[in-house]
């Protein structure tokens, strides 16, 4: 999430000035003492002055940001970006699929894009690549064609694995005339990088 501090906090009665550091799913403190607090275990959060206060586990603690900070990790850890935010999903995009089974993923993509293809499409706006092997980047050629000019491709591959890395995947897109512009964590299994023609080219 990109947001991180300095700051003093106050924890069950102990206060320690320290770093405090919003993730995507979690709130770290490290000073005198160490926190953890996964957003979905907060019960109560706060703005009061320039203290954001939270409540999780019948704990609370305070964190010192000053209130237009308090105010801007208020908004993240309550509204957090959702993965179709991240992957730059629009309402009026056409959105191709190529061996993507992720039915979760396919419920939210539904919801929200203007149509949905189940095979790759020409004028698509995105189109997601599911590889659980190298063979299946060969694919990026075939579909480079079928994206508009500032369309892009994710590449969904398992993340962990010897037999396919996120290394593979650049070097398959610039072999093909494209370049990366940015990796996300697609879920717990997949990591996601998004593949785009170059600007010169389009």
């Amino acid at each position: 999430m990109g947001l991180e501090a300095e700051c003093t906090v106050s924890h069950q009665g102990r206060e320690s000035f320290g770093k405090a550091r919003l993730e995507e799913k979690d709130l770290f403190f490290k000073g005198d003492f160490r926190l953890k607090v996964p957003f979905q275990e907060i019960d109560a959060l706060e703005v009061k002055g320039g203290d954001l206060v939270l409540e999780f586990g019948g704990q609370q603690a305070s964190i010192r940001l000053g209130r237009p900070a308090a105010e801007k990790w208020y908004v993240k850890i309550r509204y957090p970006r959702t993965l179709l935010d991240k992957l730059g999903v629009k309402p009026e995009h056409r959105v191709s699929l190529d061996g993507v089974d992720d039915d979760t993923f396919l419920g939210q993509l539904h919801a929200r894009a203007r149509e949905v293809l189940l095979e790759p499409a020409p004028d698509s706006d995105l189109i997601f690549l599911q590889a659980e092997e190298v063979s299946r980047l060969e694919n990026l050629g075939a579909l480079r064609p079928s994206i508009q000019p500032a369309g892009a491709i994710w590449v969904l591959w398992p993340k962990g694995q010897q037999h396919i890395k996120e290394g593979d995947v650049r070097g398959a897109a610039r072999s093909v005339g494209l370049v990366d512009v940015k990796v996300v964590s697609f879920s717990d299994r997949l990591s996601g990088l998004k593949l785009m023609i170059p600007r010169n080219q389009r």
